[in-house]
């Protein structure tokens, strides 16, 4: 598989890495054995980087990564966890203690004494800006507790303030064939700085696999259910903000453009692997035969100009008008 640097962070990662949300919670269940099914597949298709967080499961998500860690020696993985969704999200929840007694907590979870690297889990925008969070932060990495630190946020402009931060080694944002507003500036902000792009949601929830349609239901533990209007989190995380009707027609149109050789998804996977400045994209999978079709979409030769353009054209028609100027 392709090879991307963390610049930051001086590491190598595989351009499709597996994120881990789906192993933990918020999608229906995935029971363990089929959680490290998934893990196994992925990572015998060529995939480095793993994503999870302290919240996926209150810690099941990095338990089970643990749990393959060490039925691996010498792996080789890159394994990025986040921290600080457990707590109520106030800016005074983000201190140098509370970050001790988080990286603690999934230290053990994942059965590490460094994390790779850990990411601010979409704190409040006030956090974004303080001196005191990064300086903590930096303390952390003083102390060998992590390898390197990034954030993961929801808007374009927290993206770019944190850039600007010399120690931030990552960030991670929505980026897919429906939010296309980070290609403007936070991906161009990022290469010059040397900070990674972690792309999340690249299939928008699932809308851009193709397998949904108007009669497909969800579980009442799945986030497609439960957060549709950003009910218990924002609701950019889901569908990518983007209505699902809307989102279907979306699909319907790039349809055509995806061929006998490649499935939607691989379709929309390597949209996002074309992207410059992207370091690394994070699809979920619930099952391995997904974890393996995802990976091997960074195999697939680049999308055309004119399929380029397509994208561009049905998201200005079509999505733009909703969903550019909220994130």
């Amino acid at each position: 598989m392709e090879q991307r640097s963390f610049d930051r962070l001086g590491r190598q990662v595989g351009v499709v890495g597996l994120g881990a949300w789906q192993l933990g919670a918020d999608w229906g269940r995935v029971d363990e054995a089929d959680a490290l099914a998934v893990l196994a597949a992925a990572v015998d298709s060529g995939v480095t980087f793993l994503d999870t967080a302290d919240v996926y499961g209150d810690g099941r998500s990095e338990q089970l990564i643990g749990r393959f860690l060490r039925e691996r020696p010498g792996h080789g993985l890159t394994v990025a966890t986040k921290m600080g969704r457990r707590v109520e999200q106030t800016p005074q929840a983000y201190t140098l203690d509370n970050f001790r007694a988080w990286t603690d907590r999934s230290r053990a979870n994942l059965g590490v004494d460094t994390l790779d690297l850990v990411q601010l889990h979409c704190p409040p925008t006030a956090v974004f800006g303080d001196d005191r969070v990064f300086d903590a932060l930096d303390t952390l990495v003083s102390e060998k507790r992590i390898a390197g630190y990034g954030v993961s946020v929801e808007t374009c402009d927290q993206a770019l303030t944190a850039i600007a931060r010399p120690g931030v080694a990552s960030v991670q944002i929505i980026l897919n064939a429906v939010r296309l507003k980070p290609l403007e500036r936070v991906l161009p902000a990022a290469a010059s700085a040397g900070v990674g792009i972690i792309a999340r949601v690249p299939l928008a929830s699932g809308l851009l696999s193709g397998r949904y349609d108007e009669h497909t239901t969800f579980a009442p533990d799945d986030h497609r259910t439960f957060n549709r209007h950003g009910e218990s989190f924002d609701v950019g995380e889901t569908f990518s903000g983007v209505d699902y009707d809307l989102g279907l027609e979306v699909v319907r149109r790039l349809a055509p453009l995806v061929g006998p050789d490649r499935t939607m998804a691989q379709f929309a996977l390597r949209w996002i692997i074309d992207q410059p400045g992207l370091t690394v994209v994070i699809p979920g999978a619930r099952n391995p035969e997904q974890a393996r079709g995802n990976a091997s979409a960074a195999a697939l030769p680049p999308l055309t100009a004119e399929e380029h353009d397509t994208v561009r054209a049905v998201y200005d028609d079509l999505v733009r008008p909703r969903v550019h100027g909220r994130w």
